[in-house]
C-alpha cells in the first residue's frame, strides 16, 4: 500500500508502521472496513443505480459481488483503513456492510462473531472496543464521520429501527443459515437493525467537551484523540435530549 494519506505527507504504510510502533508490541490497531455499496438502500448503493432502467438495477444487483472478509475492499473509508486491511497477519469481522479490520495482538477475537444484526452495536467489534476503554484516534477528519457515536444509537430509548439487505456468501459463518440464492453460493439476506443516522454528528461533535480532547499533528495533518466509552456517553446523551 503506497497511496498517501492526504495531508500528513506520509504513505499509508509508513503511517500503519507508526501507529503500530506507538501502540506497542501489546497493543492492537483497528479501522473501520466498511463495504456500505453491498445494499440496496445505501446512498452509496443508491448513486451506483441512478438513471438505470428497472431492468437495468436488477442486472446490476445480479452482478454484485457478495462480501468476502478476505478479499472485499473496503468503500469510501480511505488508505489507512486498506493498509489495516491487508496488513500481514490482520484479521476482519464478517458483518457484510460495517466490517472493522484489525491487527496485532487480540486482533482475531476482536473482529470474530460480529453479528448481522448489531452493525455498531455492542456486539461489535466498536462495543467490545467500548467496553474495554479503547482511544479513537481520528486523522484529518470531523466528528461528522466519528463512527464510535453509532453506538450512542443502539443506548438510547427505543432507537427506530429498518430493514437491510445486502449480498453474502451462502453459509458464511455468523450469518443465517438459509439466503435467497441469486448465483451458486452467494445470495442477498436481509435483517432488521437500527437505522443508523449521521446527520447530527458533527452537532454532536461541536458540544463535545473540549477537555477530553488531545489535539495534535501528524505532519501536515490534524488530529483528535478521545476516550470512546467518553465519546459514546456524550453522544447518548446528547441523542437521548435532541433527537426526536
Amino acid at each position: 500500500m503506497h497511496a498517501s494519506l492526504g495531508g500528513t505527507g506520509l504513505r499509508a504504510d509508513e503511517l500503519l508502521g507508526a501507529l503500530l510502533a506507538a501502540v506497542g508490541p501489546r497493543g492492537t490497531l483497528v479501522a473501520p472496513a466498511f463495504t456500505p455499496q453491498n445494499s440496496k438502500t445505501s446512498t452509496a448503493h443508491l448513486a451506483r443505480i441512478a438513471g438505470l432502467s428497472e431492468e437495468g438495477v436488477r442486472e446490476f444487483r445480479a452482478r454484485m459481488p457478495a462480501f468476502d472478509p478476505a478479499h472485499t475492499p473496503s468503500h469510501g473509508m480511505g488508505v489507512l483503513a486498506e493498509a489495516v486491511r491487508t496488513a500481514p497477519g490482520a484479521a476482519r469481522s464478517g458483518h457484510p456492510q460495517t466490517p472493522f479490520a484489525a491487527v496485532g495482538e487480540g486482533a482475531r477475537e476482536l473482529c470474530a462473531e460480529h453479528p448481522l444484526t448489531s452493525h455498531l452495536g455492542e456486539e461489535s467489534p466498536l462495543g467490545k472496543m467500548c467496553g474495554k476503554g479503547w482511544e479513537v484516534l481520528m486523522i484529518n477528519v470531523g466528528f461528522s464521520v466519528c463512527t464510535a457515536f453509532h453506538l450512542a444509537e443502539y443506548r438510547i430509548p427505543k432507537p427506530p429501527l429498518r430493514m437491510y439487505e445486502c449480498v453474502v456468501k451462502v453459509n458464511q459463518p455468523g450469518l443465517p443459515g438459509r439466503q435467497p440464492e441469486r448465483s451458486e453460493g452467494e445470495g442477498w439476506t436481509a435483517y432488521e437493525d437500527i437505522a443508523l443516522d449521521d446527520s447530527d454528528f458533527a452537532e454532536i461533535g461541536r458540544a463535545f467537551p473540549e477537555e477530553g480532547i488531545r489535539r495534535g499533528r501528524i505532519g501536515g495533518a490534524s488530529t483528535m484523540l478521545f476516550a470512546l466509552p467518553h465519546a459514546v456517553d456524550h453522544a447518548m446523551e446528547w441523542m437521548t435530549e435532541n433527537r426526536r
